[in-house]
Order: C-alpha cells, then structure tokens, then sequence
C-alpha cells in the first residue's frame, strides 16, 4: 500500500477532527449518497439538507423513489431549482431498480449509467460507498487544488479538467479514499472558501503556493462565463368561480414538467396598452386587463426572468386553448409550481 501524500496526511485527520455533523456523512448507504450528492449539486447545504430530509421521510429507499411518479418527485423539489436533477433522480431510482435488482453499481463505470450520473457523482458514491480510489473533482476541489499548487489552468478547459482530474488522483489516499474525498470537499466549503478564504485555519497553509504568493483571489481561474439572456414572460392570472386556469410547461425549455399560469412570452416589456393589443391579437378581441403586476427578475444559471402577472377577464367568445386546464385552487396548491409562481400564488392567499 502506497504512503498517503503530506496533502491527504494534512488533511484527513483535521477532517476527522472536526467536519460538520450531517446526516449523510454517518453512512454509506449509497442511496442516500447519491440523493445528498444530487441535491447538493447547486444548493447549499443549510437548505439541502430540509430537502434530503423530506425525500428519506416520503420515499426511505431507492425501489420507494423508483414508484414514485414524476409528478410526486417534482412537487417534492419544488424550489431547488434545476429541475432536471428531479427527473434524472427518478429516472436513475428506476434503472437501479429495474437494471441492477434495487442495489447500486459498484463501479465509477457502471454508475455513470445511471441517468444524471457524471464523473463526480459516481466518484463520490464509488470512493464513499464501496472503498474505491476514485478522486472527486468538483467546484471546491477545483478551488482547494487550483491554491495549493498554484495551478492557473482555466478549470472549464479540456486540458483544465485533465489536468486538475490528475492531480486529484495522484493525491488521493488510496487506503481511505472516501474520508479523503469528503475532506477536500469540506476545505473548499468552508475554509478555502471563495472569497476572504480562511488561510490560517487551513492544514494545508505551509505548502499553499497561493497563500505563499498572495494570489488566492486569483485562483482558480475560469477560461469564459456563459452569457445570460433575459426573457419576458406575461402570464394570465384569470380567475373565475371555479378555479384558474393553468397549463403544464413542455419539453425543451425551463421548469419542464411544471405547472403555470398561461404565458405569453413577448421580445420586450409589455405596458398595459400593448398587452391588452396582444390578448386580442391572439385570442380575439374583446379582453380587459384588470391590474399588472411586474415582479422583481428571477434569475437563473443562465437566463434572467422578468415576469408580469396579468389580472385579465377574457371575452365572452373566448375559446380557451387545448393546453389550458381549469383547476380548483385547492388542486392548484398541490401542483409542482416553479419559485416564481409559487410565490405569486402565496400572495394571492
């Protein structure tokens, strides 16, 4: 067996010492590693963990999640965001049930089938669940690496990713690979933070080439950022004796799968004039506009939401479109409700 490096020597028993007591770090069923993992891919943990608690509480093991609906699962996420992490969470319950008999592969090879699965993912549950020198590579082992060595390879390159992948594996304690794994992780979200990093909290202070060379506000570099884009989006608060009126979002954009007020997506911001011109143009003359209500932008990973929310009463010949559904308010509350609409309909109470 190979000498663990100085870093894992560091910093595995400082991790031991003193990591924040949470749920999943005292097991190693994979199931509820890979349900942390998923829900924490871009959320903090004091709101994740509420979320991986309900999740255990509703469906305790992956062959509960795998007979779930789709819908159920979505309205159990409702505001974390990034849906799609939902349906690839259901979707990979179902292959472990129905592909591997309800146990979780073993191998970074096999996991990385699973649906939603990436490297991270299946190294964190392959070196956490089943001893496997598999190094996790993700935001804050980008961070830890990039200042302790001084690497200022962009981290979203081809050779960046190579590059910081190797590193992390020649690190690794093979002997204690998932103990090592969790303590890089831990250093990044709480000391090596990125900004106004800890450095004299840090194990790894006296070798950091950052810390060294004053450049931690540096590192790591990131090669581009994606740009954003901002839509406008004008739903139809319609209320009548029975209900509103709602429409469930399709494939191939935002918040799929989810339930909305009717949307007309315009190029620009509508004023009450035109969007009264536009409820005609589009579905016939004769419409009122009762009140706009523009809210504040929603802001996503890459596109920034303005939305308005028109109380409007619709002409008597209205035709009400094929997607359209009129819901009881009470049903309306049981939907899975993107966070803007959720929190327009919580003001409406």
């Amino acid at each position: 067996m190979s000498t663990p490096s100085w870093f894992s020597r560091q910093l595995v028993p400082w991790y031991r010492a003193g990591h924040r007591p949470l749920p999943w770090r005292e097991t190693k069923d994979p199931y509820r590693i890979w349900l942390s993992e998923v829900i924490l891919q871009q959320t903090r943990v004091d709101q994740g963990l509420a979320y991986y608690q309900r999740f255990l509480q509703r469906w305790p093991s992956v062959v509960d999640l795998a007979g779930a609906s789709e819908e159920q699962v979505l309205k159990q996420w409702q505001g974390l965001g990034y849906y799609s992490r939902a349906r690839n969470l259901l979707a990979a319950a179902r292959q472990v049930v129905h592909g591997h008999g309800g146990r979780f592969p073993t191998t970074h090879a096999e996991l990385v089938e699973l649906k939603g699965v990436g490297d991270y993912t299946a190294s964190a549950i392959a070196s956490i669940c089943f001893g496997k020198p598999d190094a996790v590579v993700d935001g804050n082992v980008y961070r830890v690496l990039a200042r302790f060595a001084g690497i200022g390879t962009p981290i979203d390159s081809t050779e960046g990713r190579r590059q910081f992948k190797a590193l992390a594996t020649e690190l690794l304690d093979p002997a204690h690979p998932g103990d090592h794994n969790q303590a890089v992780m831990e250093l990044g979200a709480t000391v090596c933070v990125p900004r106004n990093p800890l450095c004299d909290r840090c194990p790894l202070q006296s070798k950091c080439v950052a810390f060294s060379t004053g450049t931690t506000s540096e590192l790591p570099v990131k090669a581009g950022r994606t740009k954003t884009r901002n839509r406008y989006f004008n739903y139809l608060h319609i209320s009548t004796p029975n209900g509103l009126y709602m429409q469930q979002r399709g494939p191939g954009d935002i918040w799929q799968g989810l339930f909305e007020l009717p949307l007309i997506e315009s190029e620009r911001p509508l004023k009450r004039h035109a969007m009264l011109t536009t409820l005609n143009k589009t579905f016939g003359p004769g419409w009122k506009i009762i009140a706009g209500s523009e809210r504040p932008a929603h802001v996503l990973s890459h596109q920034v939401i303005h939305a308005t929310f028109w109380r409007a009463i619709p002409s008597k010949t209205f035709t009400i479109p094929a997607p359209w559904r009129l819901l009881p308010l009470e049903s309306v509350r049981d939907l899975a409700l993107p966070k803007l609409m959720e929190k327009w309909m919580d003001e409406q109470s």
